[in-house]
């Protein structure tokens, strides 16, 4: 394995369409890229989302490894959602969080991973652990279970174990807490003034509690901490990454950033820098979501880092063992059902039924213990 395809597995990209271009096909499989993230651009009905997981999972045969892609996408229920009906459109978390029902929040999730690994998704980036604790912060809003630390910590943590239970990988968001924030980092980079005692107190018990629960990735977050590091953002800080998540959080999983196309990234450092010094502070993974003429320039800086020494081979080959492990163990059965399957789950009665409920405040009927 020549040492461009180990850092391939680092980067997690967008595509443009319903379908793979040529030119997104040779660069996936000449450059062994670790995973794919889809967009609302990039659905339209379940055979379609069907047809294109199977298409992106056909190039692993033709990559360096030939293990299955990451397929991911952002799938939170209410605002975030990408898959539209017919596929069961959930309702956002904060229902789950007034509810106060971790069964139904294991269940929501359960349902959810089932219609998304029918048609081929195999990640999602889910839940958002964040707590909501300023009011004016519209970027979370109801996309947060709770403004209380402990209900969402209980519930991320039965959301967690839901989509486990139904074969999809899951990822924690967004490091250390974005529910705190008056700025969208999709704009700017945020800064806060919260200390370490601050982030113990409120932002870091749900993400204890997910790591607790076996999430399979973290997210980091575009913001910056002057009073925890001065210099960077949470993204591309090694006091962050490397030392709170790996060595105090003692968290074993895969750390992946929130999309380095953010303005919160592309306003205040270059192309070039991001991707190498998100490597050196201890990231896993590389997610660009949506400007294609960025992931081959970001790869370029990246090898080109690795072969001047500022990146080190040996660091970089311990996290690709790490993508590894993850993949071989969870993404077993990668392909997408057949579509007479796929058609039975999507949006079926039961599921409808329980969304419907949730979005009015009862829980559903018949719902079993966890």
């Amino acid at each position: 394995m020549s040492i461009k395809h180990v850092i391939g597995q680092h980067f997690f990209i967008g595509i443009s369409g319903h379908a793979l271009t040529t030119d997104e096909k040779k660069f996936i499989v000449e450059n062994n890229i670790g995973g794919i993230c889809l967009f609302g651009r990039n659905v339209a009905d379940p055979k379609q989302v069907h047809d294109l997981c199977a298409e992106i999972q056909s190039l692993r045969h033709r990559q360096a490894d030939k293990v299955p892609l990451f397929i991911g996408i952002d799938m939170e229920g209410g605002r975030v959602h990408r898959l539209k009906a017919p596929f069961t459109v959930w309702p956002p978390a904060k229902k789950l969080g007034d509810l106060d029902a971790p069964t139904v929040s294991f269940h929501f999730a359960n349902r959810m991973g089932q219609e998304l690994k029918a048609v081929g998704i195999n990640l999602d980036f889910a839940p958002c652990v964040d707590v909501f604790t300023n009011p004016e912060n519209k970027v979370i809003g109801d996309r947060s279970l709770s403004s209380d630390p402990e209900i969402v910590a209980k519930h991320a943590s039965a959301l967690v174990r839901g989509y486990i239970k139904s074969g999809i990988v899951t990822c924690a968001k967004h490091f250390p807490g974005h529910g705190n924030t008056l700025i969208d980092s999709h704009e700017d980079l945020p800064v806060e003034n919260s200390d370490m005692a601050r982030l113990e107190e409120v932002e870091l018990i749900p993400f204890r509690r997910t790591i607790k629960a076996r999430v399979d990735m973290i997210m980091t977050s575009h913001i910056k901490f002057p009073t925890i590091d001065p210099d960077w953002p949470v993204t591309l800080s090694e006091i962050f990454v490397t030392k709170m998540i790996r060595e105090e959080l003692r968290y074993r999983g895969l750390i992946v950033t929130d999309d380095l196309g953010m303005k919160a990234m592309t306003k205040h450092y270059g192309i070039d820098e991001v991707p190498v010094r998100a490597l050196q502070a201890g990231v896993d993974m590389l997610l660009y979501c949506n400007d294609p003429e960025v992931p081959p320039q970001a790869l370029e800086a990246v090898i080109g880092a690795t072969a001047q020494g500022s990146l080190r081979e040996e660091n970089l080959k311990v996290s690709f063992n790490r993508i590894m492990d993850l993949k071989k163990q969870k993404l077993g059965n990668p392909d997408p059902l057949p579509m007479s399957e796929v058609l039975q789950i999507v949006g079926n009665a039961e599921h409808l039924k329980m969304a419907s409920a949730i979005s009015h405040g009862q829980i559903p009927e018949g719902l079993l213990p966890e």
